[in-house]
């Protein structure tokens, strides 16, 4: 198949003929948190067919934004990671989830799915540098099956998946209560409050928990 272009000598059109198509960026999205397995691409992204999913991960590959490697001993297992290129769309992706998180979340659809792993991004997304000055912390989230924790130090952010291996503070919500809080600009005081949440660990950790993430307040785009 023939790649489209807009034929455009100028550097966002030729970055849109790179990474425009359905699902490419949130392919990239995914990679952004480390290598995956093709079945982890698959489940992460639910209504992307196998074989899109293949030809989107060759266009990935072809342009040199991604690249096939494996796991270290004793896993082997192959997966899929972005090249520097691709690593440095990231400003981009954290840009546009910001803007999303303003102007186009609100209330959950009954059709759309949602799945826990995508908040590990989503804490660099709203990350307060100046919030965590000072600070050295390690966070653990607990979200249904999913683990992944979030390393502040001295104003700067490591999230990954997986657990951490000495958090100084858990937290564990439901999938359902970080949706929520997700679109409607809650905090996770807020969900500790009411009990959405659960947290324990090291007081002066929990207590500056609530200025590190913050949610842009949601705006309505057809307001004047």
């Amino acid at each position: 198949m023939e790649q489209r272009t807009y034929n455009q000598y100028c550097a966002t059109a030729r970055t849109l003929d790179l990474v425009g198509e359905r699902w490419t960026l949130l392919l990239v999205r995914e990679l952004l948190t480390g290598p995956k397995r093709f079945g982890d691409l698959r489940d992460s992204l639910r209504g992307l067919g196998t074989g899109l999913l293949a030809a989107r991960l060759k266009h990935l590959e072809r342009e040199g934004l991604a690249r096939k490697t494996a796991l270290p001993p004793p896993a082997r297992t192959p997966v899929y990671a972005l090249t520097e290129a691709g690593e440095e769309l990231a400003p981009a992706i954290l840009a546009l989830a910001r803007w999303g998180l303003k102007w186009t979340m609100g209330e959950r659809g009954p059709a759309e799915t949602f799945h826990p792993g995508w908040t590990v991004l989503g804490l660099r997304a709203v990350f307060d540098p100046e919030a965590a000055a000072g600070l050295r912390a390690v966070y653990e989230f607990r979200i249904g099956g999913e683990v992944f924790y979030a390393r502040i130090d001295d104003g700067t952010i490591e999230a990954q998946h997986g657990p951490a291996q000495h958090p100084d503070a858990t937290i564990t919500i439901s999938e359902d209560a970080l949706a929520a809080l997700t679109g409607q600009g809650g905090t996770f005081a807020e969900a500790l409050a009411s009990g959405a949440a659960e947290a324990s660990g090291d007081a002066e950790a929990l207590r500056r928990l609530n200025g590190l993430f913050r949610l842009p307040p949601a705006r309505s785009r057809t307001s004047s």
